[in-house]
């Protein structure tokens, strides 16, 4: 059976100063098994293919909330899925969704490297790597009485937005974490594979819907409360601790119950 771990990397794998070291054995563990691990997150191509060599991942990669599926052919050429409109279609629609909302969304893009700094925690080229978007805008959310007449504008112009823990996305209608798990399994003619998904924010939640075992990763303060019915009712599973140790405890349980 071919066994697949999907997961997002921001608070999830990775807590808020970016270290995922107590899941460093477990990672070295799954890939001594042939476990395809995928990063599904809303950071840039560029800041996975880093990650990807830290971690010594081969394996394909979701970027940007689901906007594009990236990964390495035998020649360790790159290839790229796209699956929604790009950044440089994207950006004025944020303009547009702002005028109508009355209330300025601010672009990710168009933060000072201060601004940028203590939004996201990184600075110099770290920052300048997420802030180099192809597929989608992030931004500073809205308030909280803006969010739903804006997710509404949005799908009016065939536009999606999700919230993250640090920021909000703008997307194409129907780019999301959850359409790039299966379009993935499409190109690698896989459709039957057993997929473990792991994440902590709301824009994992197409995510989590899509695999065969969701196990939402709390962070310091507890889980989202999006998630509180799911995890109540059974529907996803809750790791027993935060971030790379709780993902590290998740992944070796799911593990150890595939090899049943």
């Amino acid at each position: 059976m071919r066994r697949w771990v999907v997961t997002d990397l921001d608070g999830t794998l990775l807590d808020h100063s970016y270290s995922w070291e107590p899941a460093r054995s477990t990672m070295a563990t799954l890939k001594q098994q042939g476990v395809l691990v995928i990063p599904c997150t809303s950071k840039t191509a560029e800041e996975v293919r880093a990650f990807r060599q830290d971690a010594e991942l081969s394996d394909p990669f979701i970027v940007e909330n689901g906007g594009a599926i990236y990964g390495n052919n035998a020649d360790s050429s790159e290839w790229v899925v796209p699956l929604g409109a790009t950044h440089s279609v994207l950006r004025p629609k944020l303009d547009e969704l702002s005028q109508a909302l009355g209330h300025e969304l601010v672009a990710l893009e168009d933060l000072s490297e201060e601004q940028g700094e203590a939004l996201t925690g990184l600075r110099g080229q770290a920052l300048a790597s997420a802030q180099r978007r192809e597929w989608s805008v992030p931004f500073l959310t809205a308030p909280e009485a803006l969010r739903e007449p804006l997710r509404q504008l949005a799908a009016q112009h065939q536009l999606l937005v999700v919230q993250g823990n640090r920021m909000s996305h703008l997307l194409s209608g129907g780019s999301h974490k959850g359409r790039a798990v299966e379009v993935l399994k499409q190109h690698l003619q896989q459709p039957d594979v057993a997929v473990l998904g792991l994440g902590d924010s709301p824009n994992d939640l197409p995510m989590l819907e899509a695999v065969d075992q969701a196990v939402v990763v709390p962070g310091a303060q507890g889980p989202h409360p999006l998630f509180q019915d799911a995890i109540a009712s059974g529907r996803f599973q809750l790791a027993p601790a935060p971030h790379g140790e709780g993902w590290a405890l998740a992944v070796t349980a799911w593990l150890a119950n595939e090899c049943r």
